[in-house]
């Protein structure tokens, strides 16, 4: 338990900054998802732009690396040139 009031809002904080990096994390997880089962690639290019700001986004705040920011970023982009 903590015994000092700093301690305390810390344990706060973390609390809340782990939800909030947690929600972010997941709803950009979901959209990687989502555009990898994308079939139709015009439906794919045009989603990804959005998709590369969410990865972007996470690596700007610390939820994740750069450098898998960058690889899922890579690995999305050679889907999308893959498909027909």
């Amino acid at each position: 338990m903590a015994n000092h009031a700093s301690a305390e809002k810390r344990t706060r904080q973390s609390e809340k900054r782990r939800l909030h990096n947690r929600y972010y994390a997941k709803t950009t997880r979901n959209a990687i998802r989502d555009l990898r089962n994308n079939e139709n690639k015009a439906a794919a290019e045009a989603a990804a732009p959005k998709v590369y700001a969410m990865i972007d986004k996470l690596a700007k705040i610390g939820v994740i690396h750069k450098n898998k920011a960058a690889n899922l970023k890579s690995g999305l982009a050679l889907y999308i040139n893959k498909l027909a």
